[in-house]
């Protein structure tokens, strides 16, 4: 089954949480901090695999996640770290995140992007010891693993692309000229999916793909060929076949027209590329009147009889020759994505709403009940700017703020404040 299109749900794994414990020894009921911290979550990555041929596999299982870190221990054993996820996807596939930015296009063997990160381990007790802080009752938790929803979208990589009406000749064509083994028969949509097929002639050598055939309206979502047009997206070269056979209603130059203005809609681009105009089907339509006019140059071919395909074949290798020396080629790409923003402030008319990884960050210990852990996370508040910021934003002594499932109430000491930043 060929799936070309596919939404799925990357998950990193969660941060491993750090433990508070102590050293116990005869005679001293609390002695030194010796927790452990937890282990980072597993990342998230999408790699290009040349051996992957369609994303049948991620319609099937759309929900992906990475290990989980393990919990840290007492006797200052950490937890390991969790395993990263790599899910392979085929060459020439690109991905666009929930908003649908282009945030990688995977064209080369083994080019990865990173999809979603683990969340940090949580530290344990012995990790907060200080010259003011000897024993530390408190840790962290560790934090989620990132969640991200992905749009996949495979555009196959071929150095030129067949197109035509349906039943116009391109799947019999290509099984002519390659070891492509494509459904032929003599009705509208036989070829269902793309089809790739090597074409080797001597030293030289293409990639020729056959698209399941375009009718009038294809770019608006008519008949099928409207799901594959993205894959002419990377041809090189374009192999427009005519049929002058009575299986068609079209005259030939009216599906000329078609074809190029379905292109065109899809992808101006797209039809100014260049192609070569083919008759095909001489064998059954050799009355067939060929009047394209005189800017067109069309060769004459039947795939049935093999008359013309060796021209065909060559003429196909000299034009995408010549677009390979005058075109760079053209490289894959993976979007720096910018830093995550610290933190936002806003308010909903009865509290205020502090959001970021900051501000998740500077709440993110086991037990907030705990006097010592209370005052860390002020503490935290104030060096990460939340405190300041909430002041700027207008809350006020008395008034509820909330950091994800926290709600306290502000109480600032602007001397306090102020301290921290001299």
């Amino acid at each position: 089954m060929f799936v070309d299109t596919v939404t799925i749900t990357a998950r990193g794994g969660n941060g491993g949480a750090g433990v508070s414990a102590f050293l116990r020894r005869k005679g001293l009921p609390k002695g030194k901090p010796n927790g452990g911290s937890g282990g980072s979550g597993g990342d998230v990555h999408l790699v290009a695999d040349p051996d992957v041929p369609t994303l049948l596999r991620y319609e099937r299982h759309p929900v992906w996640r990475a290990g989980n870190g393990a919990h840290g221990e007492g006797d200052l054993r950490h937890g390991g770290h969790g395993d990263d996820l790599e899910l392979p996807v085929p060459i020439g596939t690109s991905v666009r995140d929930e908003e649908g930015r282009l945030v990688a296009d995977l064209l080369e063997p083994g080019q990865r992007v990173l999809v979603a990160r683990g969340g940090k381990g949580g530290r344990g007790n012995a990790s907060f010891v200080s010259p003011n802080r000897r024993a530390p009752t408190f840790a962290e938790q560790g934090e989620y693993g990132e969640d991200a929803m992905l749009r996949l979208e495979l555009k196959m990589l071929a150095d030129a692309a067949l197109i035509g009406y349906p039943n116009a000749g391109k799947s019999t064509l290509i099984s002519r000229v390659s070891a492509a083994k494509p459904k032929i028969a003599d009705y509208p949509f036989t070829t269902l999916v793309p089809n790739l097929g090597v074409v080797s002639v001597g030293e030289r050598e293409l990639i020729l793909a056959d698209i399941p055939g375009l009718i009038e309206g294809a770019a608006e979502g008519k008949g099928l060929g409207h799901e594959f047009l993205r894959h002419t997206e990377r041809a090189r070269a374009l192999v427009v076949l005519l049929d002058p056979s009575p299986l068609q209603t079209d005259p030939i130059e009216t599906q000329l027209a078609v074809l190029i203005n379905e292109l065109e809609s899809h992808d101006p681009e797209l039809a100014a590329r260049p192609r070569i105009v083919v008759v095909t089907k001489s064998d059954v339509a050799a009355d067939a009147v060929i009047d394209l006019g005189d800017d067109v140059d069309a060769m004459t071919i039947s795939a049935v009889t093999g008359e013309g395909l060796d021209d065909l074949v060559h003429r196909i290798m000299d034009v995408v020759d010549t677009i390979e020396r005058e075109t760079p080629e053209r490289e894959g790409f993976v979007l720096h994505r910018p830093l995550r923003e610290e933190f936002t402030i806003r308010t909903d008319g009865s509290e205020w709403v502090v959001e970021g990884i900051a501000a998740v960050r500077a709440t993110n210990l086991a037990d907030l009940t705990d006097p010592d852990a209370a005052e860390f996370v002020s503490q935290r508040l104030v060096r990460s700017g939340i405190v300041a910021g909430l002041i700027d934003a207008g809350a006020e002594a008395g008034d509820d703020v909330r950091i994800g499932s926290i709600v306290f109430t502000f109480d600032p000491d602007l001397d306090d404040v102020e301290e921290m930043y001299t």
